[in-house]
């Protein structure tokens, strides 16, 4: 056969997936449907008629994980990735007029929250301290498969040493709250623990982005460690940072390093279907009819297109079929994205803050509201109010805008992936119209300043990405589409029923972000499993 494996999609996991099946002397080759790599991670103009040469990061839009070794074994800053610790980290316009920010350095940070949570400074620190101990534990498991439950004799005994070395030093009272943060409630437990409502709106602007449920929801205590996962060059618990360039300067730099490893990219190269035969991945079908034969074939697609549409009813066990239909997906989340002929003036914002500092600005509703958003949305509803995440990147980045311009990104909470008794066709530029009044009620400015914009709604992510009901994470981030049953219990290990063919997007471990964490531990996995 021509190559050793083929890899379907030209995102970041399957960039580092590819990159290090190179490195190990397998020859390699990428198709990507679009006609630029990079999936969801692209930097590209937002209206060429109306705004030439202003460029945004059209779906994924912070870098916060990912992981060092990537940067570091695919030589990503020598291939021009340069990124900046965003600073603040985190911060949120309150509909009383006030601008309050989370600041890495903490005694700015005591600072700022003696003017807004000053009964919950001991506090606030103390929770701090122990969540970045908890995150500490969960971040060995985060660049290597998950274990395995079905192993038996001694692969078994040798897969429970290997998880509980990693708790060895853990105390009884951190085995509490750690479950506590995987399994319990946000709302409760800032509840619990805050009694300022600006402080607890802080939080949650970091702590649910693209994720099922409201903050009142088991399960949703545990965006409080992801987030402190470590990522960066420097491996930093917590980074968070803006790309030169916007996103697609992550994969650009990726695509270089392939290149030079040895991978062919193809790109406006749509596959069709995955060929196999006798339970084993043969290599796949194009668009146009043309076959590609493949010992290989690695799949960054989600689980739900991988399984349910690159391959026949035929191909797969119906049990297994009907165990993927019921990956929770349904994307509640979409982007707009604007160029502006004047920066947004959000009342309330320091004047003492630089052009950087100015760059983000978070419009999160209260808890109780966030649970109401969310509950309407579920019942197909555009809610009555959004949540919006608002990045102005040409504020650190002024290459992203020409002169006298300006791009700012907006990630939008919650939205129903089809709208009831109506649909995103009809629905589309009247979310545009809300995100634009929502922020102008926050930068009264704002909304005359409109030069251009472009709307993704969920039903778009998915059209544009070819993302199934465009969920951004290729499944809900959930305890039960988790760990090792993530996709689908069994079936952790990024391999699948067919033989050759194995998952290397975010539907498999760790998940969602651009971490690059699945595409290096899928390519460890396929090279172990060859070795064998």
């Amino acid at each position: 056969m021509k190559y050793d494996a083929v890899v379907i999609g030209a995102g970041h996991n399957g960039l580092t997936c590819a990159a290090y099946l190179a490195q190990a002397g397998r020859k390699t080759l990428v198709l990507e449907q679009r006609d630029i790599v990079g999936g969801c991670a692209v930097t590209e103009e937002i209206d060429s008629q109306l705004a030439p040469g202003c460029r945004v990061s059209t779906a994924s839009y912070i870098a916060s994980m990912l992981r060092p070794e990537v940067i570091r074994d695919l030589k990503l800053a020598s291939y021009g990735l340069q990124m900046v610790a965003c600073s603040p980290t985190v911060q949120t316009a309150l509909p009383d007029g006030r601008v309050v920010s989370w600041w890495s350095d903490k005694e700015r940070m005591k600072a700022g929250m003696r003017e807004f949570a000053p009964d919950d400074i001991v506090r606030f620190f103390q929770i701090e301290d122990e969540l970045h101990r908890l995150a500490a534990y969960l971040q060995p498991f985060f660049l290597e498969s998950p274990p395995d439950p079905d192993k038996r004799g001694i692969a078994k005994f040798v897969e429970m040493f290997r998880v509980g070395r990693r708790f060895r030093k853990i105390r009884g009272r951190e085995t509490a709250a750690l479950l506590q943060f995987l399994t319990g409630s946000l709302g409760d437990f800032l509840d619990h623990n805050f009694k300022s409502e600006a402080l607890k709106r802080l939080v949650l602007s970091n702590s649910l982005y693209g994720k099922h449920g409201g903050p009142y929801q088991p399960g949703t205590a545990m965006g409080l460690l992801f987030h402190l996962l470590s990522g960066g060059e420097e491996e930093k618990q917590g980074f968070a940072g803006h790309v030169i360039g916007g996103m697609g300067a992550i994969t650009k730099a990726m695509a270089a390093s392939c290149r030079d490893a040895g991978v062919e990219i193809r790109t406006s190269c749509a596959v069709q279907s995955i060929n196999q035969a006798h339970g084993k991945a043969q290599g796949v079908t194009l668009a146009d009819g043309s076959v590609v034969d493949a010992k290989l074939v690695v799949s960054n697609a989600d689980p739900k297109r991988t399984f349910l549409k690159l391959l026949s009813a035929g191909d797969l066990d119906a049990e297994f079929r009907r165990e993927v239909e019921g990956i929770k997906m349904d994307g509640p989340c979409g982007k707009v994205n604007l160029v502006l002929c004047e920066e947004p003036r959000v009342t309330g914002m320091p004047t003492s803050h630089s052009k950087p500092e100015r760059s983000l600005f978070t419009l999160a509703p209260s808890l109780q509201e966030a649970e109401d958003i969310y509950n309407q949305a579920a019942r197909g509803d555009i809610p009555d109010e959004l949540w919006v995440d608002c990045v102005l990147a040409s504020n650190v980045d002024p290459g992203l805008a020409t002169e006298g311009k300006h791009v700012l990104t907006c990630f939008v909470q919650y939205l129903p992936y089809k709208p009831k008794n109506s649909s995103w066709e009809f629905e589309r530029e009247k979310l545009g119209d809300k995100v634009v009044e929502t922020i102008g009620r926050y930068a009264p400015n704002m909304p005359s300043s409109v030069v251009a914009r472009k709307v993704y709604t969920p039903y778009d992510l998915e059209k544009t990405f070819g993302i199934t009901e465009g969920n951004i994470f290729h499944g809900d981030i959930n305890m039960g589409q988790l760990f090792f049953m993530r996709p689908l219990p069994g079936w952790s290990q990024y391999r699948t029923p067919i033989d050759g063919l194995y998952l290397c997007g975010a539907g498999t471990h760790p998940g969602g972000g651009v971490t690059g964490a699945p595409g290096y531990n899928a390519a460890k996995q396929i090279l172990r499993d060859k070795t064998r």
